[in-house]
């Protein structure tokens, strides 16, 4: 059976296999046991009410029961720049006009942005490849909505995610080489890990703080602004269906862009309910669609992905789902329809 739970720290040897598969470009995501450990433990601390604000951050994993293995994970972390600058470029426009010369240009800059500050921020999805079947990798994404659908309150009013950008198969971003490179004098992947593992007061050193013209860039770099890399194509999309949207900002390192919401217009705010639990045999379905469930138990939460016919009134488990999402008979559970209503498949 696929379960979500809360990350726990001694999932650290999973992590690291995880970390490792992840390749380039997932700053959040690093082979290092130090870091991982670290990121860990602030997730359960985070759970246990020890941290502030600007340090908490919530981690999810995806585990195979049937093996007692870690096989994805993703976050949210619950406010962004409080306690270091968070950066990105805003893609923006500068107008140069000479009545003179009747000459009018409209050109794309980018400026150096500290706009998100305080959102939330949906972070860390990966799922272990052989493990990209299934709707595994929809289920593990998309728990992270019915989760801040169940605990809104711990949430900014404004929700983002850093999308992947291109990168070719050995870890070239032609962005990075174009812009980063030439105030950074180093690889685009060093510069990768030494932002993923906290180490950003470079950026604060080194970038510019005046716009960057579009057009001055290489056509290579000017393509794949506010684009996303071919692996992440997928994730954008479904985030796209759960209500963020490209507003422009993109990632200082590769150019990938940045999706971002009001939390209200979140498709999980609107459609998640709730539903009494019965225990059967086996289930009884007419019209089963793949639902989201969870228990809301903030303290030990779970999740499940399940088969469930949207007239039904009541949400059928058997005994062995109830005891891996910690619910009994009479319980009620979180709701969400895997898919969105126009794109159901």
């Amino acid at each position: 059976m696929m379960i979500i739970r809360y990350i726990r720290e001694d999932d650290i040897n999973d992590i690291y296999q995880l970390a490792e598969k992840a390749g380039y470009g997932l700053t959040s995501l690093q082979p290092n046991l130090e870091i991982l450990a670290a990121k860990l433990k602030r997730a359960c601390d985070t759970v246990r009410g020890k941290l502030s604000k600007a340090d908490q951050g919530y981690f999810f994993v995806l585990e195979d029961t049937s093996i007692n293995k870690v096989v994805g994970l993703c976050g949210i972390e619950v406010a962004l720049g409080l306690s270091e600058p968070w950066y990105n470029f805003h893609v923006g426009t500068q107008v140069h006009s000479s009545k003179t010369l009747n000459v009018y240009k409209a050109h794309q800059t980018l400026f150096l942005s500290n706009d998100h500050t305080t959102c939330s921020e949906l972070c860390t999805l990966f799922l272990d490849p052989d493990y990209r079947k299934e709707m595994n990798g929809k289920f593990l994404s998309k728990i992270r909505f019915l989760f801040i659908a169940a605990f809104r309150n711990i949430f900014e009013k404004r929700i983002v995610a850093e999308m992947r950008g291109y990168s070719d198969e050995v870890g070239n971003s032609p962005f990075w080489d174009a812009v980063g490179h030439k105030f950074f004098n180093m690889e685009f992947r060093k510069a990768d890990y030494l932002s993923g593992t906290g180490q950003k007061s470079f950026i604060a050193e080194l970038m510019p703080r005046y716009p960057l013209y579009v057009d001055m860039l290489p056509a290579a770099a000017q393509e794949v602004i506010g684009k996303v890399h071919p692996n992440t194509l997928p994730a954008y999309k479904l985030l796209l269906g759960e209500g963020l949207r490209f507003q422009g900002y993109v990632d200082i390192f590769d150019g990938g862009a940045t999706l971002e919401a009001d939390v209200e217009n979140l498709r999980s705010i609107k459609e998640s309910t709730v539903l009494p639990i019965e225990i059967v045999e086996a289930a009884t379905l007419n019209e089963a669609e793949p639902y989201l469930i969870s228990n809301d138990h903030y303290q030990d939460y779970r999740g499940l992905l399940i088969q469930h016919d949207p007239e039904q009134k009541n949400i059928q488990l058997t005994q062995a789902q109830a005891e891996q999402l910690k619910v009994a008979q009479g319980d009620v559970v979180r709701v969400l329809s895997l898919n969105p209503k126009e794109h159901k498949a």
